[in-house]
């Protein structure tokens, strides 16, 4: 027959308790005080398969980001190289031309390359404006990379 006197087990024999009796009296918190080898490996193991996910799809997210900034310069340069053609009635003879008339406050940089190092399209020289200085038509990135789906960056 076992009695119970504040939280200690004593027999009728008079005998001290047993291990496992002296842990039941401690509190939970005092018991556990830190986590089990194989607990910190599960945890390290989801973090590793949640990061072989996430790296990629971050990667995929700048890559198309850039691609977005390449596509909007290209639009963009080639649009004031309209308008300068139409208000000088000559092409531009480079990008440094948009930049003196004030028609870009810097040329921007290829987010590709990090440079501002943009191919430019020739005027052909027979329906050119000025026949003698033909101009810059377009401009293409320098860029030898391809895109996402495929299309290499200096056809856009």
């Amino acid at each position: 027959m076992i009695f119970s006197v504040n939280n200690t087990r004593t027999t009728l024999g008079g005998r001290a308790p047993v291990a496992s009796d002296r842990n039941r009296a401690i509190p939970a918190l005092a018991r556990d005080r830190g986590f089990t080898l194989l607990e910190l490996m599960i945890v390290l193991s989801v973090m590793m398969v949640l990061l072989a996910i996430a790296i990629p799809a971050y990667q995929r997210h700048i890559i198309q980001t850039r691609e977005a900034v390449l596509k909007s310069n290209v639009i963009m340069l080639d649009k004031l190289i309209q308008e300068y053609t139409l208000d000088k009635r000559q092409a531009p003879q480079s990008l440094d031309d948009l930049k003196t008339a004030n028609y870009l406050h810097d040329i921007p940089k290829d987010p590709m390359t990090g440079a501002a190092d943009w191919d430019t399209e020739q005027e052909d020289s027979t329906t050119a404006a000025d026949p003698n200085q033909p101009g810059i038509v377009k401009v293409h990135s320098h860029s030898s990379g391809t895109a996402i789906d495929g299309e290499p960056y200096a056809s856009w």
